[in-house]
């Protein structure tokens, strides 16, 4: 077991991803991801790492692409706007198969917004962001501790798909200071295949995004498909909250879903048979999760005006029985709130 620390979430990821063998880290400071940044440059003296100031998102996009083609451990840090900037890379990363990990502290938007907790960017993470058809794996912590424990997961997942992860975050859980259980110092699994780490004597890799014709890219493309399909396959993760015997089930990931267990108690206090579904990757979405649930009631909550409600619906394929309620600019439920709309809006 590694070191138990009283540690705010932004730096908790940081020193975590530190210890889980990234020596990589670009990123132009926005709030509320800046602590990310800030605590690289502290460390990087004393831990021999890699630290850059970008000029632009754009350009710490484009780095983290090009220190994973060299089969390194490279990360950045942003939110909305620069995530937005990034996503142009994010679509070239997963066709080149880059293995990379972008941390995605969100905030309330449209355009610059405010510096709160906010689940707003749900599409622009899970349904590509950039161009062209490709996913990110999107990892949700809840808690500080999950939070930390995704840098390790993140770098596992992308080395082991080749392909671009997300830790989406939010200013409330960013900014939150709680005791966490840093892990073991590693230097991870080394350079992948097919990096380009020099020739000398044998025949150079090529890490390429270009086509030669529409017969070979859609070859290129089904290969793609392929993969996304055993990621789904695979890779779905949740947690289940008295699901057993509950009439109604909560679904909320990240901030909401802390809320919500708040929420479950004073329903179940009243008599009312509560429990939740907790996404903890948004991409692949755990449908597996929601099997053996017929007949249920979802009360699905988010800091948005209805995004995963989308995919809950599709899963269920009863939208009569998928209910919604979400808080915008940056506000956040209280328990009571969250338990009087579902007063409201279930039947019980």
């Amino acid at each position: 077991m590694g070191e138990k620390v009283f540690m705010q979430g932004n730096e908790a990821f940081a020193e975590s991803a530190i210890r889980s063998g990234c020596r990589y880290f670009f990123g132009y400071p926005i709030t509320p991801s800046s602590e990310m940044p800030e605590y690289y440059a502290k460390k990087a003296p004393s831990e021999g790492l890699t630290f850059i100031q970008a000029e632009t998102e754009v350009s710490a996009f484009n780095m983290i692409a090009g220190v994973a083609a060299t089969g390194k451990r490279g990360m950045t840090a942003t939110s909305g706007p620069g995530f937005s900037l990034g996503c142009e890379a994010m679509s070239y990363m997963s066709a080149a198969g880059l293995p990379s990990v972008v941390v995605y502290v969100m905030r309330p938007g449209p355009a610059d917004g405010d510096i709160l907790a906010s689940q707003g960017d749900y599409f622009q993470m899970v349904k590509g962001g950039g161009h062209g058809d490709y996913c990110n794996i999107v990892l949700a912590p809840y808690s500080v501790q999950e939070f930390a424990d995704c840098a390790p997961l993140a770098f596992e997942l992308a080395e082991k798909y080749r392909n671009p992860v997300i830790v989406a975050s939010d200013g409330m859980l960013s900014k939150m200071m709680e005791n966490v259980v840093l892990p073991e110092r590693s230097e991870g699994p080394g350079e992948f295949e097919g990096c380009v780490n020099g020739a000398k004597g044998r025949e150079h890799n090529v890490i390429t995004t270009c086509a030669t014709g529409p017969q070979q890219w859609e070859q290129f493309n089904l290969a793609l498909q392929s993969k996304f399909a055993k990621i789904r396959e695979n890779e779905q993760r949740w947690e289940s909250y008295q699901t057993e015997d509950a009439d109604i089930i909560i679904v909320a990931f990240g901030t909401v879903a802390r809320i919500a267990l708040t929420t479950i108690k004073i329903a179940r206090e009243n008599g009312l048979k509560v429990g939740m579904i907790r996404p903890i990757t948004l991409w692949p979405f755990p449908v597996k999760a929601f099997e053996g649930l017929r007949g249920k009631q979802f009360f699905v909550s988010e800091l948005n005006a209805g995004q995963m409600v989308e995919d809950v619906k599709l899963t269920v394929n009863d939208n009569d029985n998928v209910h919604f309620y979400g808080r915008l600019g940056g506000i956040t439920p209280t328990p009571k709130e969250l338990y009087e709309a579902i007063l409201k809006q279930c039947k019980h």
